[in-house]
């Protein structure tokens, strides 16, 4: 009987994450269905399924629940396995980063390279109850799929990419919206931007409301790869899809990072964003070689299969050849926010 897999969307930015998966579970015959929390909107095509509420998902019957967030409804069936929904970079720079908190919630991590992988089989062995798998991110067998198609570098030079986290500490969205609309109106430049599912409504109206010619808003839960292949050069802040973008090997501005490095130009004044970008036109090569060093520190698969290593582990977890795991903390207090979470009480 083949293997049935859910999908656990807690955010827009869930889509890019599962989808190359999904591609590879139906090319191997299995099934796949997706179920969404209140308050994110199903984007489905016609051929995905959707699972509308608990009752179908334990009818469903997964042998395998996917999570990118930090959190996953325990009392899904089948085995809970953790894709995560960036690389693994410590945006608040806190001394306890949240990449390598252990809630009790997943039974396998797919990790990205060897410096999260090592910190997790850390993490595994000193609490017993879940797996550890490099298999690289998921979502990036898109991007590079798509690039390897794809002969559209920014013709003219002059396409900006802008993507923001949410955090309000750390988002420069607010305050660059202005400066990135006075560009779009500097002679042949044009914008693309995107923003954060969980950004502030009202600076996603802002960024809706300037909407032109030559400033582009996509929502989300779009693919983003596309714009990513016509842009030229990307602005953001401390999101994770910079170092995507980096991907592409081309360069990235950031407005008060909280990860500088060499890989980046990092400006603390939005008048200083334009002059940047200008500069990198004519001189980045430095900062590109930087950037590869990075992409491969923080994911270091690029051939495209990160997909077939995840549901590689996954068959080596399910065929019940591992050493056992312990069981889970009974993480009471957790487990019922989880289900306020969700409004779901049936036991």
């Amino acid at each position: 009987m083949p293997n049935r897999y859910v999908f656990f969307v807690s955010a827009a930015y869930c889509y890019g994450i599962y989808r190359p998966i999904q591609e590879l579970i139906w090319q191997r015959g299995e099934e796949a269905a997706w179920f969404f929390v209140d308050g994110v909107t199903p984007a489905l095509t016609e051929k995905e399924h959707l699972l509308e509420n608990e009752r179908a998902v334990k009818a469903y019957a997964p042998n395998v629940v996917f999570g990118a967030a930090d959190w996953i409804p325990y009392y899904f069936p089948g085995i809970k396995v953790m894709l995560f929904h960036g690389m693994a970079i410590n945006k608040r720079a806190d001394a306890n980063d949240v990449h390598y908190k252990i809630r009790g919630w997943y039974d396998l991590y797919c990790t990205h390279a060897e410096q999260d992988t090592k910190i997790f089989e850390s993490l595994a062995k000193q609490h017993q109850n879940f797996y550890v798998r490099k298999t690289g991110w998921p979502k990036l067998d898109s991007l590079i799929k798509q690039k390897a198609a794809s002969n559209s570098a920014g013709a003219s030079g002059k396409t900006l990419f802008f993507a923001s986290t949410f955090s309000p500490e750390i988002t420069c969205a607010p305050i660059v919206a202005d400066e990135l609309k006075r560009i779009s109106l500097e002679e042949g430049w044009n914008i693309i931007a995107t923003l954060h599912p969980l950004m502030d409504r009202n600076t996603v109206d802002k960024f809706r409301s300037l909407e032109a010619e030559n400033f582009t808003f996509l929502p989300p839960e779009v693919d983003l790869y596309p714009a990513m292949l016509q842009a030229d050069v990307m602005l953001c802040d401390t999101s994770s899809i910079m170092y995507e973008f980096m991907f592409l090997n081309k360069p990235v501005v950031t407005v008060n990072t909280r990860n500088p490095g060499p890989f980046l130009t990092n400006v603390s004044h939005v008048e200083d964003v334009f002059p940047a970008i200008q500069r990198l036109q004519n001189n980045a090569q430095q900062q590109l070689l930087a950037a590869q060093t990075e992409c491969k520190r923080l994911n270091e698969f690029n051939d495209g299969n990160s997909s077939a290593r995840v549901l590689d582990a996954i068959d080596e977890v399910l065929s019940g050849k591992l050493p056992p795991l312990k069981p889970k903390p009974l993480n009471l207090i957790r487990k019922l926010k989880l289900r306020k979470r969700l409004s779901y009480w049936k036991f």
